[in-house]
């Protein structure tokens, strides 16, 4: 794991707060907590080597652990690891340009998923300034 974290608490408000660039990229992604069984899926907005944004209805508190498994889209090896929610935008507290969902912070990959990460996005952001 980088010895960064994803998120710099010190940014001035209003200003990007994000140690990592991102990408916009739509993935299944499957997560449980310690509380369920059962595996939950919805689809990330973004993904950046420290983390991602999850869409979901139901988001988690701050500070919740979870385990999350995704594919790469042009990568058939399965990612999984630990993360934390360190963002929660309840169905109520969404906007136009906030939508429901958790910011969950990459905690425990192992590095060649963490590489795989890396190129994933360096990939989808030379695509976007194409």
């Amino acid at each position: 794991m980088p010895d960064e974290k994803a998120f710099v608490d010190d940014a001035p408000h209003g200003e990007e707060r994000r140690r990592f660039p991102r990408a916009s990229l739509s993935l299944l992604i499957q997560y449980r907590f310690d509380t369920l069984e059962d595996f939950l899926a919805e689809y990330s907005t973004d993904i950046s080597l420290g983390g991602m944004f999850i869409r979901t209805s139901e988001p988690r508190e701050e500070g919740a652990l979870v385990y999350l498994q995704f594919y790469l889209k042009d990568g058939a090896k399965l990612i999984e690891g630990l993360g934390r929610v360190v963002r929660s935008i309840p169905p109520e507290a969404a906007s136009d340009k906030k939508v429901p969902g958790m910011g969950v912070e990459f905690l425990n990959f192992d590095e060649p998923s963490l590489e795989l990460i890396r190129q994933i996005v360096e990939r989808n952001l030379q695509r976007a300034k194409a």
